[in-house]
């Protein structure tokens, strides 16, 4: 493997507690670099390795880090995310297993160590920037809400209400949480943990939506699978919309493109006009764009 001191110079060392970044080697603008990003939550440094990295070379790193940051930062931990249940390590300071994150303004409860997802992508920044920005007075329906990222975003934008529908009852506990740690007004939020297949009448009954936010795992054992089930959620979309409403798909497969999302679209759902693009901040470009995520904004035309 390269020497760390190759892609020194494109870290992207913060300058405050915002949540970032630091470094994005899954996007494939550094050759050699595919198996580690690293993240800052302040007082937090988290590096996340897609494959073995030797221990000298891991030390060297933290001592690079710690350089940069100084008092800023208290802990450095790895995430080994190409071992068995991608488990987590100390590397240097204090154990800090439920960090804090303050994107933009706005905070977001992590929990690291238990799971593979720590509770907040980091790529979809622009994503939840563009719902803040679009939400004023909106009925909002987030599908596969995980944490309710998105929801903290639209309720920050001023929202009427929030639907979130996960699968995963833990996940929008966490969510409940990230509302609460930005004191907002849990009665314009509702938190679904229901099998989307079986609950369009449910969801139908608090609609209809100004905007449809569909983030779907690409593949969920026993539950989802995208290239199934995306043109499932597709051709519900004018049942769930209002006329002119808004619907932001998510695609987050590297086997995917932007292709296979505007053919489903033209397939199950025509009455969908294409809005907008949402790219990625300068951090999470991608040699290759239709291996990155893809996030396109449809209109329901009427």
């Amino acid at each position: 493997m390269s020497s760390f001191s190759q892609i020194q110079p494109h870290f992207n060392w913060p300058k405050s507690t915002q949540a970032c970044r630091i470094f994005h080697g899954r996007g494939g603008r550094y050759p050699g670099f595919r198996f580690i990003n690293i993240d800052w939550f302040s007082p937090v440094v988290l590096i996340i390795l897609y494959s073995e990295v030797e221990r000298e070379r891991l030390d060297s790193l933290v001592e690079v880090i710690k350089a940069q940051l100084g008092e800023r930062c208290l802990s450095i931990q790895v995430q080994y995310r190409f071992q068995h249940m991608a488990p987590y390590e100390l590397l240097w300071g204090e154990n800090i297993p439920e960090p804090v994150a303050d994107e933009a303004g706005l905070k977001y409860q992590l929990r690291l160590g238990k799971n593979q997802n720590y509770g907040l992508f980091f790529d979809m920044e622009q994503g939840r920037r563009w719902v803040q920005t679009h939400s004023e007075q909106a009925n909002v329906l987030n599908l596969f809400a995980y944490t309710c990222g998105f929801s903290v975003a639209a309720i920050a934008g001023s929202a009427r209400q929030v639907v979130n529908l996960d699968m995963s009852k833990p996940s929008l506990s966490v969510g409940r949480d990230n509302h609460r740690l930005n004191q907002h007004d849990l009665s314009k939020v509702k938190f679904m943990a229901h099998d989307l297949f079986k609950s369009w009448g449910k969801l139908k009954k608090s609609g209809p939506y100004d905007l449809v936010i569909a983030d779907p795992p690409s593949l969920q054992k026993g539950s989802v699978n995208v290239i199934r089930d995306y043109p499932k959620i597709i051709r519900r979309l004018p049942e769930l919309l209002a006329p002119g409403g808004r619907a932001m798909l998510c695609l987050n497969s590297p086997d995917l493109d932007f292709a296979f999302l505007k053919s489903a679209v033209a397939e199950h759902c025509p009455e969908l006009v294409l809005e907008d693009k949402i790219e990625p901040s300068s951090v999470f470009i991608n040699e290759q764009p239709d291996k990155g995520l893809k996030i396109l904004i449809y209109r329901l035309e009427g």
